[in-house]
C-alpha cells in the first residue's frame, strides 16, 4: 500500500433518503455528519474537499447537501439497477481519505456501500466512527460501540471511514450556500449490477402492534411469577351473542386504556 505524506484531497459520499413520513425525497442524516467532519478536517488540513452522489443530478434532494456546506457536487449518472460502488471507485482511486454515512435512508438500502467500495479500491475501512482526527499518514477514529462503550482505533491510509448517526456534528442549514454552490453532472460507463437480477422490491408491511394491558401489581409480586404458577384473571365469555361478546372485549380494552373511544 502506498504511503500517503500529505493529506491533499478528501472525499465524502452522500446520497438521497426518503422522508420517512411524507415519502419526499431528502438529505440523508447520516451522509450530513459525514460531510461536516469532511468539511472540518478539509478546512485543518488544507485539503481539497470533493462531494460526490452516484445517482440523478435532477434530484432536488442533493440542494440541502450544498445549504449544509458542500460548495460543489459531482454527480456520476448511475442508474437504479446500475453498481454505484464500481463507477465510485473508479473516481475516487488515488485519494487518500473518503468518508460516507454509515448507510443511506432510502428504505431498500443494505448499508454494504462503504463495503465494497473499500473492497475495490483496497482501502481500509473504519465504520460506525463518531470523532475523526488524521495524523500523518493515518486516521485515528474514535468508534461506537453497543451499550455506549467507545474504542479509539486507528488505520493508514487510505481509508474509507464510514460515519455514525449519533457523531458529534451539528450541521446548520443556510439557503445563502444553497444559492451559491453547483451541482454538476458528469456521464461514466455504469456498468449494471451482477446481482440485480436477484433483486425483489416490495411495498413494506408495518408489522401489528399487539395490545397489552400495563402491569399494576408490586415489583415484589412480578418476580413471583418466576417461581410460582398462578392465575392471571380474565373473563371466559362463552355465552351470550357476538354483540355481547364484543362489548365484554371493549370494557376490557377501555379499563386498561387500550383504546380511547
Amino acid at each position: 500500500m502506498n504511503t500517503i505524506e500529505k493529506l491533499d484531497r478528501i472525499a465524502v459520499l452522500v446520497s438521497v433518503g426518503r422522508h420517512r413520513v411524507s415519502g419526499v425525497s431528502c438529505y440523508s442524516r447520516n451522509d450530513a455528519a459525514a460531510l461536516d467532519i469532511a468539511r472540518t478536517l478539509a478546512h485543518k488540513h488544507g485539503a481539497q474537499l470533493e462531494v460526490l452522489h452516484a445517482g440523478d443530478a435532477s434530484n432536488l434532494a442533493l440542494t440541502d447537501y450544498l445549504a449544509l456546506g458542500a460548495p460543489r457536487i459531482d454527480v456520476l449518472a448511475c442508474g437504479e439497477h446500475d453498481d454505484a460502488a464500481a463507477l465510485l471507485a473508479q473516481r475516487l482511486r488515488g485519494i487518500p481519505l473518503v468518508l460516507t454515512g454509515t448507510r443511506a435512508e432510502g428504505a431498500y438500502d443494505t448499508g454494504m456501500l462503504p463495503y465494497r467500495l473499500a473492497d475495490a479500491l483496497g482501502y481500509a475501512l473504519v465504520e460506525s466512527a463518531l470523532d475523526v482526527a488524521v495524523q500523518r499518514d493515518a486516521v485515528a477514529i474514535t468508534q461506537f460501540l453497543p451499550k455506549g462503550f467507545r474504542r479509539s482505533v486507528e488505520a493508514r491510509l487510505p481509508a474509507v471511514v464510514a460515519v455514525h448517526p449519533q457523531a458529534a456534528v451539528t450541521p446548520r442549514y443556510a439557503y445563502a450556500r444553497a444559492a451559491a454552490g453547483v451541482i454538476e453532472s458528469h456521464s461514466g460507463a455504469a456498468a449494471p449490477d451482477s446481482e440485480a437480477h436477484a433483486w425483489r422490491i416490495t411495498p413494506a408491511q408495518r408489522k401489528p402492534i399487539k395490545l397489552a394491558a400495563a402491569e399494576k401489581r408490586s415489583g415484589h409480586a412480578r418476580m413471583l411469577t418466576a417461581t410460582t404458577t398462578e392465575s392471571r384473571g380474565g373473563n371466559v365469555v362463552i355465552e351470550g351473542t357476538s354483540v355481547e361478546k364484543a362489548q365484554v372485549i371493549l370494557s376490557y380494552l377501555r379499563e386498561h386504556r387500550l383504546v380511547d373511544y
